[in-house]
């Protein structure tokens, strides 16, 4: 089967694109055809054999200030014209996008419903919905303040404009609202035939939408690996981990104050961000930088607890996945798609977000009980997750439905 793969970017930056990477990778081991759309770049490692990108633009720069960057940002002729070029050429069964927006654009749907219309009536379009940029124009249901936000559902776009919601820019705001209203207004999802959402709690978000909601199928994100039986033999040590992003969103600040009213308990800090030097300040907390690899999985899996205290609606977050996969339970707030990840009272807990006393209970309550833990981090070990064959295999069976 011939599989085009879009992202804005083709080289490995962020969450869209290690998924587009490894999901490309896979398929193409399993004997597709596959090939990449998305801007130029000389750090691109994924491509296409017929030479076609379209031309990037740093938005964060001074290329705002001009009339025609304002105008590409919400509808890029180039791409348009581009992929039609190369959708005629390569003639693709499915086509996959994933982070598209302000570079390519929602303008390349047009090209591919008139692909399928003209070309290729069996071509199928799947958009993986990474966030909440179809029903948000800020992408993550949060206000300036990171606090949740719905004031956008049902179509209410220029709520963005009025709060700032967009890194508190008026311009930005306002390019967040006009993008998401014309995209909408001119009902180009129409040629969408799914869209795949990470967490159930997104697929019921993206619902609300009833130009979306008979659209939606929702498939945890996939891992490229099971637990390794190396990590099997790890000994549990005396420490509870955090590791991500060092943020207020994040709920770290939340947590550090648990930490400082916990002061028997060791807690190990993995990430960056911006509470780097706070976390150094607390004499029970221990910043151990960014770790990746080899040495985070260690990380993960001699911790007794790890906790996943997200203040914002997060969509299916790794954090979870990971550390159960390596035999950590998992202490989860109640926000977004997190208590869909964990086994209450099997792989771990839930406690409401931003709740100090709740989530110090919690963690007592867990850390006194040793064999309460011991028999979660073996119900984590034996707990399945989606991998790139189950999740290969889902799209396909998606894909073979219409």
């Amino acid at each position: 089967m011939r599989i085009l793969l879009v992202n804005k970017f083709l080289y490995p930056k962020g969450g869209a694109e290690t998924y587009v990477i490894k999901l490309g990778n896979h398929l193409k081991k399993k004997g597709h055809d596959v090939q990449y759309f998305g801007l130029k770049n000389e750090k691109n490692i994924l491509t296409n054999e017929f030479d076609l990108y379209v031309k990037d633009l740093d938005f964060e720069k001074k290329n705002l200030k001009t009339f025609f960057s304002f105008i590409r940002i919400i509808h890029c002729h180039e791409a348009q014209r581009k992929i039609y070029k190369l959708l005629k050429n390569y003639k693709p069964d499915m086509i996959i996008l994933n982070n598209i927006e302000y570079h390519l654009t929602p303008s390349i749907i047009l090209s591919i419903g008139k692909y399928k219309k003209k070309i290729n009536k069996k071509a199928k379009l799947f958009y993986v919905a990474h966030d909440y940029q179809l029903i948000c124009p800020s992408h993550g249901l949060f206000d300036v303040n990171i606090e949740p936000c719905e004031k956008c559902l049902k179509g209410n776009y220029w709520n963005c404009y009025k709060t700032k919601c967009l890194k508190n820019s008026g311009i930005k705001s306002l390019i967040g609202s006009i993008d998401s209203w014309y995209w909408h207004k001119r009902n180009v999802y129409k040629y969408v035939d799914n869209i795949i959402c990470p967490s159930n709690f997104l697929k019921q978000k993206l619902d609300t939408n009833d130009e979306l909601e008979n659209k939606t199928i929702a498939i945890h994100n996939f891992v490229d690996t099971k637990f390794d039986l190396e990590n099997e033999r790890t000994e549990k040590k005396d420490y509870i981990i955090y590791f991500g992003k060092l943020c207020k969103d994040k709920g770290v600040e939340t947590l550090l104050k648990v930490v400082e009213m916990l002061p028997k308990i060791q807690f190990v800090f993995a990430g960056y961000g911006s509470l780097e030097e706070k976390i150094e300040k607390v004499k029970n907390a221990k910043y151990v930088g960014f770790k990746k690899g080899n040495e985070l999985q260690n990380l993960i899996a001699s911790a007794r607890l790890s906790i996943c205290p997200s203040e914002w609606y997060e969509n299916c977050p790794f954090s979870v996945i990971e550390a159960q996969m390596y035999g950590t339970p998992v202490l989860g707030s109640n926000m977004g798609g997190i208590p869909e990840l964990i086994s209450i009272g099997k792989t771990g807990e839930i406690f409401e977000a931003k709740n100090v006393e709740d989530l110090k209970n919690k963690i007592l309550m867990l850390w006194n009980d040793k064999e309460k833990l011991k028999q979660y981090s073996e119900n984590c070990k034996k707990k399945e997750c989606e991998t790139l064959e189950t999740y290969t295999k889902k799209i396909f069976q998606i894909y073979e439905k219409k």
